[in-house]
């Protein structure tokens, strides 16, 4: 008996003790890592591309007042683009045709309305030379008719009496008739002279309107600079043979002395972009100078940057320390490095934030060994880690995988996103 219950004591403790073996081989291989939080440096930065360009810039455009043409005008001639240009050189021409055309049409018609008017300044001087011979004998008769009118009674009739009176009012109202009609040929002759005038003065307009509009067929350069071609829409230069409305832009002069950089950022890296913060520029041509400068401009809205593709950046705008003229040209290809977030912050492992009923929990280690969620709000984050804005302090340790769930869940299944919060990519 005595054996017996030495072996039961031996059975029982060698079970025992296997199975605290096996406990703590099962409890090791689910150890859950966990880290201590605290406040450091946290800096997310983002790349992007872009072109310099000048801050100031003359624009060229097609001329606003083409001598009364309200249609596009073509190209006929046009500067290569980023050629260096002197003040008062011919930078593009568009083609004279139509103004040309009202120039040859002016002077035609200019030339007939001289024409016209002489022909009725020689009209008219007959018509009043006439009326004014009319008059004449007009009033020759009536001196006549009161010189020899038959009046003495002793020698002449009654009847022979009143008949002189008679041919007296006659000749009277002939002459004033003649005179009524000599001024309303001369009106006449002034009305008709009128009107050809008209017609003369709108031929010398059109001839005017003619030659501004071929004066202002050639563009000039208003000051030296270095020629830039506008793009279009598509990207497309502008070229020979295309059509652009009166004030329409086509190409712009830049002044050298001060230059920036506009860039384009992914709308996904755009959270907490800002006007002052820092950026570094590496211009493509040249990557081993770096210029310094700050952002001074960020588009309210991100927009696709090629029509047709989807993706949509934000426009930057950098303002750069200084500007190097002899490296630096407008439309060369840059590339950006932006300080997006730059603070003393707690920041966690991207993997410690899981996401449980749509809200960002971390799991926080208690006195007794035991992990509780905690919930908490994220701020801006990278690719690897991310700030946390409310829920954490400094001291606490984080579990950096879910403790709920065993290695093999974890593994099999995999972490949760956090939800939101610093989902842009960037650099830590």
């Amino acid at each position: 008996m005595k054996r017996l219950a030495i072996t039961v004591v031996v059975l029982a403790a060698l079970g025992g003790g296997g199975w605290y073996v096996l406990g703590k081989t099962a409890a090791s291989h689910d150890v859950v890592p966990t880290v201590k939080v605290s406040k450091s440096a946290f800096v997310r930065r983002v790349t992007a591309e872009g072109n310099l360009r000048a801050v100031k810039a003359t624009p060229v455009a097609a001329p606003s007042q083409n001598g009364g043409f309200d249609g596009p005008m073509k190209i006929a001639w046009l500067a290569h683009d980023g050629k260096p240009v002197k003040a008062g050189e011919v930078v593009v021409r568009f083609d004279p045709s139509d103004p040309e055309k009202q120039l040859r049409t002016g002077k035609a018609d200019l030339a007939s309305a001289d024409a016209k008017l002489a022909g009725e300044q020689i009209k008219s001087k007959t018509a009043i030379d006439g009326r004014d011979m009319a008059a004449d004998e007009a009033s020759e008769e009536l001196d006549q008719q009161r010189k020899f009118q038959s009046k003495d009674e002793e020698i002449f009739s009654h009847n022979t009496i009143v008949e002189g009176q008679i041919d007296e009012k006659l000749a009277g109202a002939k002459q004033e008739h003649a005179e009524k009609t000599k001024e309303i040929e001369r009106k006449l002759a002034q009305s008709k002279a009128g009107v050809i005038s008209v017609e003369k003065q709108k031929a010398q307009i059109a001839i005017a309107h003619a030659k501004s509009a071929l004066d202002a067929m050639d563009i000039k350069a208003p000051h030296d600079g270095l020629l830039v071609l506008r793009r279009n829409w598509r990207g497309d230069l502008p070229r020979v043979g295309e059509q652009l409305w009166p004030g329409q832009k086509i190409a712009e002069i830049p002044l050298l002395d001060t230059m920036e950089a506009e860039v384009f950022v992914l709308e996904v890296d755009g959270s907490g972009l800002a006007n002052g913060q820092k950026a570094d520029v590496v211009i493509e041509a040249r990557p081993d100078l770096t210029y310094h400068g700050k952002i001074k401009l960020v588009d309210k809205l991100a927009k696709p940057r090629d029509p047709g593709v989807p993706v949509q950046y934000f426009a930057v705008v950098i303002e750069l320390e200084k500007t190097d003229r002899d490296v630096m040209k407008p439309g060369q290809r840059v590339q950006a490095m932006l300080v997006l977030d730059q603070a003393d912050a707690i920041v966690v492992p991207r993997q410690a934030v899981i996401n449980k009923d749509s809200k960002n929990v971390v799991y926080r280690k208690t006195k007794t060994g035991t992990f509780e969620p905690i919930e908490v709000e994220l701020g801006p984050g990278t690719s690897g880690r991310v700030v946390i804005a409310k829920g954490l302090s400094a001291g606490d340790e984080i579990a950096l995988r879910d403790p709920t769930v065993s290695i093999d869940q974890a593994t099999g299944s995999g972490s949760a996103a956090p939800a939101g919060g610093g989902q842009g990519k960037g650099k830590p």
